[in-house]
């Protein structure tokens, strides 16, 4: 079987499509001053400060989950948990915009977000003894 068409390929694509777009949405939601991240996305000038940054980790540990265990052959079982944790983020982060009226801005994005993370959590399932 050629590797492009291999399911591996196409796992290693997904966790690392996703594993990106969540270590710059969390080092963003991390860094960024509150002000700026409310210019950009509404919901960050309505709560917290600390839960913004919570969620920045979040995001951060999300996409470090989908990439390091597999890449570095160490504690490979975590990159399904972090899957799951993702398919469980954006399920709630749908749910949480969609209340606020914001899923025209979001829904895009966390759809992409929830199918490629449910993609490594089926792929990679056979890593938790499934």
């Amino acid at each position: 079987m050629d590797f492009l068409t291999s399911l591996d390929f196409w796992l290693w694509a997904a966790q690392v499509a996703a594993g990106a777009m969540y270590l710059m949405a969390g080092v963003m939601k991390s860094t960024q001053p509150i002000p700026k991240l409310a210019g950009m996305m509404k919901w960050p000038g309505d709560v917290q400060p600390g839960f913004v940054r919570f969620i920045g980790g979040v995001d951060s540990a999300a996409g470090l989950g989908l990439i390091l265990p597999m890449a570095t052959g160490i504690l490979t079982f975590l990159t399904p948990l972090a899957a799951l944790g993702s398919v469980v983020l954006q399920i709630i982060a749908i749910g949480y915009h969609g209340k606020r009226g914001e899923t025209g801005q979001t829904l895009g994005a966390n759809l992409l977000l929830l199918a490629l993370s449910a993609f490594v959590l089926w792929g990679r399932r056979g890593l938790l003894g499934l």
